[in-house]
């Protein structure tokens, strides 16, 4: 039976984020991350889109605008040295019409709120920044970068592991009893025992929470994006990130464009139910997930709430050309036969059983066991200080 001091259940960047802050604060001890899959960052973390957010959407004093304002920082010294591609490009949220513009004067004034640096530009401005936006107005966020988080993940796994920790792959939690003031969990039909359990699970976390003793109170529900990429002669067609303003009544923040830190451009994603939390193709069905979504209470109580987003949203994954008008509103340079299909990812939401999303990141301890019940984005960014959060809660 292997022994150890803490064991992380999940090998994101949020999973290996904490590892490595645990193995920082306590040096000597036993840390043992597990991860089902055969590498690391392998769902949320390495099928984002490699956005490292300013902050400034996020409900003032709520952990994401706090952990995401210092994550940019964290994030950002990390990659500095490790040598990791890090690149301050900067975000416009774009206002298309006239309606759009009291949006985006309040998030101007959000920003403000939580700290985050944002210039105001109008539309003569805007072009002069990027001439095939199209717009009234936009909000200019100078600190928001993109980053390879697969790589991040990958660098703090190492730091783990050079302070004597250990990445077991292939091994997902299938049970966890109580041995005196310890715990016992069978890890891929190895015996672990361990002083504290904590799991990172993303994608799986209300299961494993349910695993742990936990009872989460939310149901994770997946909702696909869908991603295309911009064909080479379009890598240049815009230098900052591009972003619809947001429906302040969602979680998603629209279809938008992105350099990635490949020197590709992404478009995406939308929104919609994924019937399998970790397959990607568009009808991708996993019967227990589809199940756990469709029989749950909340999630019908939700899409009531939001019928014509809804309706909006799938109508743009069945049809690549209503996908496009979104993008074409501020970026009417694009054309179909510019949207190569790229790769999916599934956000891990949880939704309560009255039909609320949660909307700020939600952390669970029982004892001597802790799980992180809802992390989407801006997880990826936040991750070093949601680590040291939990890290500090229980060391």
């Amino acid at each position: 039976m292997r022994i150890c001091d803490f064991l992380i259940v999940g090998a994101g960047i949020v999973g290996a984020a904490l590892a490595a802050e645990i193995a920082r604060r306590r040096p000597g001890s036993r840390v043992l991350v597990v991860e089902k899959e055969a590498r690391p960052a392998f769902h949320q973390t390495g099928r984002n889109s490699g956005v490292v957010h300013s902050g400034v959407y996020y409900t003032p004093g709520s952990l994401k605008a706090r952990f995401c304002r210092e994550g940019a920082e964290l994030t950002r010294a990390f990659c500095t040295a490790r040598n990791i591609g890090y690149d301050e490009r900067g975000k416009l949220i774009v206002a298309t019409g006239e309606e759009e513009l009291p949006r985006l004067e309040a998030l101007c004034r959000r920003a403000a709120e939580n700290g985050v640096a944002a210039v105001a530009v109008d539309g003569a401005a805007m072009r002069r920044l990027e001439p095939a936006v199209a717009g009234r107005a936009a909000l200019r966020i100078p600190s928001t970068a993109i980053v390879d988080y697969a790589g991040v993940t990958r660098a703090l796994l190492a730091d783990v592991e050079n302070a004597g920790g250990a990445v077991m792959f292939e091994a997902p939690l299938r049970a966890v009893a109580g041995r005196g003031g310890a715990y016992v969990a069978d890890v891929g039909g190895r015996q672990v025992e361990a002083g504290r359990i904590v799991a990172c699970s993303g994608l799986a976390s209300d299961r494993v929470a349910r695993l742990l003793g936990i009872d989460p109170g939310v149901r994770i529900v997946p909702f696909r994006g869908e991603y295309f990429v911009l064909p080479p002669a379009l890598n240049a067609v815009v230098r900052h990130m591009i972003y619809p303003v947001p429906d302040p009544s969602l979680p998603f923040l629209g279809v938008h464009l992105t350099p990635m830190i490949d020197g590709t451009i992404t478009v995406g994603p939308n929104a919609v139910l994924a019937l399998a939390r970790e397959k990607y193709g568009r009808f991708s069905i996993d019967p227990r997930d589809a199940l756990d979504a469709l029989a749950y209470p909340g999630l019908w109580r939700m899409l009531a709430r939001h019928p014509k987003a809804t309706w909006k949203e799938l109508k743009g994954s069945l049809s690549r050309r209503i996908y496009l008008e979104s993008v074409r509103r501020y970026c009417p340079r694009i054309g179909l036969a510019d949207l190569a299909v790229y790769r999916s990812a599934n956000r891990a939401q949880a939704l309560r059983r009255d039909g609320t999303l949660v909307d700020d990141f939600l952390i669970e301890t029982a004892g001597g066991v802790t799980a992180v019940l809802n992390a989407p984005s801006p997880a990826a960014t936040s991750a070093m200080p949601i680590a040291a959060r939990i890290a500090s809660d229980i060391l």
